[in-house]
C-alpha cells in the first residue's frame, strides 16, 4: 500500500468512517476508497451476499479480480444516564462486542464504581458529543428520564443518522418528547425512527429485562439495516 493511501486509511478509521480498500490480483494496483466511495463498491459486495460487518473477503466487483478490504468503526452504544438499566445494558453490550460509553452530568449516577470497564463521563451529553460526535455506527440510548439530559442527546442521535435511536419512557411520555422535537424542526418522518417506548416488547419489568429487549432491539438494528448508508 503507498504511504498516502496508508495515511488516508488510517485517517478515515480514527474519524469512524467506513473504508474499502481494493486490490487488483492482476495488476497489483490497490485503491483506497472512502464515505460514500466505499458505500459503492460495498452494495457490489453485498449485492453478492457479504455481510454488514464483512471484515475481509475475496469479491470480483468489476470484471477483474478484486482482493477487497471492508473497514468498519466497531460498533458502540451511547447510553445517556447512569441508571439501573444502563448498568445492566452495559454489561450485555460488552458481551455482545459492542464498544460502551456512558454519559450522565449527575455525579451520584456517574460513578465508575457503578459501570465496570466502561466509560463513564459526568457531563451533559451536548458538551460530551460535541466532541466526541455520534456517527451511523452508533446506537443511541436514553435512559434518564430527564428532558434536560435526554433531548439533545436524541437530537443529535437523528441529526448524525445513528442507526438506532431510542428513548425510554411510556407512550403518553414519548408523545410529548416528540412534540418538543417537532418544536426544533425535526420532521415527523425522522421522528419516527425513534424507539419508543424503547425496546422489543417481550413483557419486560425488570431492569435487566428491560435491557435484555433494548439490546435485543439494538442488534436487530445493526443486523438488519434498511440500506446502506455513507
Amino acid at each position: 500500500m503507498k504511504f498516502a493511501d496508508l495515511v488516508r486509511l488510517n485517517e478515515a478509521r480514527s474519524e469512524r468512517r467506513r473504508v474499502v480498500t481494493a486490490t487488483n490480483l492482476n495488476s497489483g494496483d490497490q485503491t483506497v476508497h472512502v464515505g460514500s466511495e466505499a458505500v459503492e463498491l460495498e452494495a457490489r459486495l453485498k449485492a453478492e451476499g457479504a455481510s454488514r460487518d464483512v471484515t475481509s473477503d475475496q469479491k470480483s466487483p468489476d470484471h477483474d479480480r478484486h482482493f477487497v478490504n471492508v473497514y468498519l468503526p466497531p460498533p458502540r452504544i451511547v447510553i445517556i444516564g447512569a441508571v439501573h438499566i444502563s448498568q445492566s445494558l452495559a454489561a450485555l453490550a460488552q458481551i455482545t462486542a459492542f464498544d460502551v460509553l456512558i454519559i450522565d452530568p449527575r455525579t451520584a449516577f456517574a460513578t465508575p464504581d457503578r459501570f465496570q470497564n466502561v466509560e463513564v463521563v459526568a457531563e451533559w451529553p451536548e458538551d460530551v458529543l460535541r466532541t466526541r460526535p455520534l456517527d451511523q455506527f452508533t446506537a443511541l440510548v436514553a435512559l434518564s428520564h430527564d428532558p434536560k439530559i435526554d433531548d439533545a442527546a436524541v437530537a443529535s442521535g437523528l441529526r448524525q443518522n445513528c442507526f438506532y435511536v431510542g428513548a425510554l419512557g411510556s407512550r403518553k411520555t414519548h408523545a410529548k418528547r416528540l412534540g418538543r422535537l417537532v418544536g426544533q424542526g425535526f420532521s415527523e418522518t425522522l421522528l419516527h425512527e425513534i424507539k419508543g417506548p424503547i425496546g422489543i416488547d417481550i413483557g419486560a419489568k425488570t431492569p435487566p429485562e428491560i435491557a435484555v429487549a433494548i439490546l435485543a432491539e439494538i442488534i436487530q438494528a445493526w443486523r438488519q439495516p434498511n440500506e446502506v448508508t455513507p
